[in-house]
Formats: structure tokens, sequence, C-alpha cells
């Protein structure tokens, strides 16, 4: 099999197109730049060779492809030299469509929040049934211990990304895959560097729902307006709703019922237990280790959509209780002083203070104390600065990393901040404020959707060395 090489190839997203490729035969080399836990540690696992940095030496002479993660941008070394050579190059989700999924029922989860979670639930759900399903997921998620696989099985499980494709192709990541059943989790602003304002995403998501087949599925957050209106563009596949709040629903139930297809009646008031109902019947019982209301609506999607495939809610919701979700995801990394501290990859105010609550709920009134790294393209435009402070609401305490290269007023978030808050100029800086604010009892979470300079764990060293 030939050589391919992944510019790029450390990205949650192009790490598990290496994987796959890899397990397809081919040899896999790749070049980044920002390399951290946990997709380093997957490709080293892989035996990958990974080389630092963009140059053009990097690229073995014998490599029939390039694959370039939308990462990279024309003036990069590396891009102008294949460009140069007229090499044969491809995106990641161009070469997915190529070599993997042809032939296969490709469910896609797709949404501004919980598409690695929403992935990761429905991967399991299959493999539960049997399915052995194959699937790309962005991040690593920890009951598969990889972020990709191929699988045996008929069904492919997609993360379904509405971000850029490449330098070169535009549309987003997701209309490449073409769907069998996709899931619509929500719809919110972000991505501020690409999308000039909400409805130029919603053109996208309907691009999306313009590739599913008639005998296909959507499963759409029903209590979602922004969701309700890419439908009303066209829609031409049967649509099944999950919600909780029936009061909120923007969308019909698919039998002219009242409520939505698929809801939840809690058992336990953070989450951790409820009835699944399907058109208001009881379908199954959760109980499972993830706590909040959005995860709860995670698992109604992918539920629904392992239903779509034939993979019944009785069948295979008792399986989540052994489910144990994604790295990175309020991720508990350890104990040491009775602090508790947590990583959780964090780009969006909703995704946030959802975050937050679901923790708030778990935890009741200890304190949460949050290290925060507004990293994202989103965040250092400033598109999200006055929703942040709100968003935080549940937390106690909050420290934000404030480099030099954040655009916005900082000053002006700290003082909105419900609880107490201040700014560090470096991760140094920071991991010593953590350390005079932490206290025996407390929850520290790190929120990042970068590498934060290794903060979490370097915390947690600091406070055993302390200790």
């Amino acid at each position: 099999m030939s050589t391919i090489h992944i510019l790029g190839i450390a990205g949650t997203f192009m790490g598990g197109v290496a994987a796959l490729a890899r397990e397809l035969g081919y040899t896999v080399e790749g070049s980044d730049q920002a390399v951290y836990p946990p997709m380093s540690t997957q490709l080293e696992r892989l035996g990958i060779q990974l080389r630092q940095g963009y140059l053009p030496e990097h690229i073995s002479a014998d490599a029939e492809e390039i694959v370039v993660g939308n990462a990279l941008s024309r003036g990069n070394p590396a891009v102008e030299q294949v460009l140069d050579d007229g090499r044969r190059y491809t995106s990641g989700a161009q070469w997915l469509a190529e070599k993997v999924l042809p032939g296969r029922t490709t469910l896609a989860v797709a949404g501004t929040h919980g598409k690695t979670t929403t992935t990761t639930i429905l991967a399991f759900l299959l493999e539960a049934a049997g399915r052995d399903p194959g699937f790309l997921v962005g991040g690593v998620a920890e009951d598969f211990g990889a972020s990709a696989r191929l699988g045996t099985g008929r069904e492919f499980v997609v993360e379904a990304d509405e971000y850029d494709t490449a330098f070169f192709d535009k549309r987003s990541k997701f209309v490449h895959y073409r769907p069998t059943v996709a899931i619509l989790n929500n719809l919110e602003y972000d991505h501020a560097d690409i999308f000039p304002d909400l409805a130029a995403i919603q053109r996208q998501f309907h691009h999306l729902v313009r590739t599913v087949p008639r005998a296909g599925r959507l499963v759409v957050n029903g209590e979602d307006a922004h969701l309700a209106e890419v439908l009303a563009m066209g829609c031409w596949t049967p649509v099944e709703t999950f919600g909780l709040d029936d009061g909120a629903a923007a969308l019909p139930r698919a039998d002219g019922g009242a409520g939505f297809d698929w809801s939840a009646r809690l058992v336990e008031a953070d989450g951790s237990a409820f009835v699944v109902l399907h058109r208001g019947e009881e379908a199954g019982t959760v109980r499972w280790p993830l706590v909040g209301r959005h995860n709860v609506m995670n698992a109604l999607a992918a539920l629904a959509a392992a239903h779509a495939v034939g993979v019944a809610p009785s069948q295979v919701a008792a399986a989540l209780s052994r489910f144990h979700s994604v790295k990175r995801r309020l991720e508990v990394l350890g104990n040491a002083r009775g602090i508790t501290v947590y990583d959780d990859f964090a780009h969006h105010p909703t995704a946030i203070r959802t975050t937050l609550e679901g923790l708030r709920a778990k935890v009741g009134t200890a304190r949460i104390v949050v290290a925060m790294e507004p990293r994202s393209n989103s965040m250092r435009l400033g598109a999200h600065a006055d929703a942040l402070a709100p968003s935080l609401d549940p937390a106690d305490a909050v420290v934000f990393l404030h480099r030099p290269e954040l655009a916005w007023d900082a000053g002006k978030v700290v003082a909105a901040v419900r609880g107490e808050a201040r700014t560090a100029p470096d991760t140094a800086a920071l991991l010593a404020a953590l350390g005079e604010l932490a206290r025996a009892g407390d929850h520290v979470v790190f929120m990042s959707n970068g590498g934060f300079d290794g903060a979490p764990r370097r915390f947690l060293a600091q406070l055993a060395d302390e200790g």
C-alpha cells in the first residue's frame, strides 16, 4: 500500500483520518506544530511518524498523496511546496468520503455543541447491539481507546463538523459524508473566523440536509428554533425530534402527536438516571456516569439515530451504565489534597454553561473554580465576549488566561463575572493563582479547546507536591 502524508496530523479529526489510513494498510506519516495529548498519545501508540513543523522536506518523496488539514492555509511552507511541485493533494473529509464511506451506512452527528459526545454514545450503542460499527470521533473515546476505527459492520458513525474543509474547499466538512441518518443536535453562532453570521451557518446545515436521502432519517433537536428555520428551507427526509421541554417545541412531532418523538423523564435531577420515552411510551431506562441536561439530550439523539438503523432502545439503554464518554469532556484527572481536578474541552459559552450546570447539579454546594483559556478563534476575536461572563454563573471563582494576543477587553468580562474572577498573563501565573484560590472540597475545572500548556496535569502535580 502507498504512503500518505497528513499535514495537521495531530488535530482531532486528522488524527482519526491517520488511524483509519493505518488500518487500511497505508504507510502514514505527518507533520504538525502544536502537538499535545490525547491525540499525540494515539499517534505514538499507532507508530505513526510525526514531524514537528511544516517544512517541505518533512514530506517524503514517495508520498503519493498529501492530506491537508483545514488549519493550513496559503503561505504555509509545506502547502506552497506541494502546489509548486504539482503533487496530488486532498482534504481529510474528501479522503474519508472516498476511501472509507462507500458501501457503508453513514450516520453523521452535526451541531454546535455535543458532537463528540453524541457521536461516541451512538458508536457505543451500536457496539452494544453487536453491530461492530466504524467511527471517527473528534476526540479519543475512552470506551474504545481510539478516535477512529474501520469496524466490520455496515454502519459508520462520523462526527460531522460545520467548519470549513480546507484552504481549497470552503464548504463545511459534513457535506462530503452523504449520510443515511443525520443528527442535528443544535445550532448557534460560532466560528466567527469563517462565518459572518448565523444565516451563513444555517445555509451550510441546509446543504447537509439536502444530502440525506428520503429513505434516511433526520434526528433533530425539536427545541431549537434555528434548526427549525433550516428545515423550513426545504426537507425531503423523514424527521424525528428529541427534546425535554414540551413548551419549547419548535418542530412538530413526526406522527402529529404532542411533544417530541423522543423525550426523557428524569429519575435523578442531575441527569444521571432517566427514562427514555418514544412518543410518550417508555422505551428504556438509562443510569450512567454522565450528568447534565445536555448529556440527556445527547443520549436521546443517539438512541433515536440507533433506532433508525434497527437498534431498539430497550436493547441497549442499560448498556450506557458502562459508558465512559470522551477524554477531555469534564474528565476527572485526579484528586489531591481533597481537590478534584477536571479537564474539559470548552469553546462556546453555551457549552461552558451546560457543563458547569451539570457539575453543579452533581456536587451541590461545593465550590467550583474554573481556569479558562479563551482559545478558539471565535473566543479570541471576541465574538462570545458578552456571553462569556453569564455562562460562568455556576462557578464560584474564575481565573482567565489572558494572553497578550487576546483581542477583546478581558477586564470588562472579569468585572461581569458573578463570583470571584481574575486574570493571569501566562500559565505559570494562572497556576499560582489557582494555588491561592483552591482549598479542600473544591472542584477545579480547566476549560480550553487547546493544550493549555499542560496546565491541568501540572496543577494536579503542584497540589501533590504541596501535599
